[in-house]
């Protein structure tokens, strides 16, 4: 039962630190794209992702790091399960989501200069 309790808490601890990294570059990506690329796709403004997607990877962080903190103490002796995760670490996940699937998509490419060939400007 030790090495299936293991398995499933190392699994939720992955599925964790992919959350975090998921909403890190979310936010690393609204970071790079200008303020009217948002507006001209009719998403939110840029500040109101920037807010979002950095409570969402503070939120993710420290879920990552509670649930870090309960497979090292526990290890595979019993089920941590959801436990760690709480509500915020939820909406971090649909707000990375959100970003990733529908306002990146659009958002892309916009705000580059008219003279870029293939290779970079000419």
């Amino acid at each position: 039962m030790d090495l299936i309790n293991g398995g499933l808490n190392l699994l939720f601890l992955l599925l964790s630190f992919a959350i975090l990294g998921m909403s890190g570059y979310g936010l690393a990506h609204a970071l790079r794209v200008p303020d009217a690329a948002f507006v001209s796709a009719g998403k939110l403004k840029k500040n109101i992702w920037l807010i979002i997607l950095g409570l969402a990877t503070l939120f993710s962080a420290a879920g990552a790091w509670s649930f870090l903190t309960a497979f090292m103490a526990v290890g595979g002796a019993v089920f941590i399960g959801l436990g760690a995760v709480s509500i915020f670490t939820i909406a971090a996940v649909i707000a990375a989501v959100v970003y990733i699937v529908d306002v990146k998509p659009a958002v892309k490419g916009m705000g580059r200069g008219g003279n870029n060939g293939p290779y970079g400007p000419w």
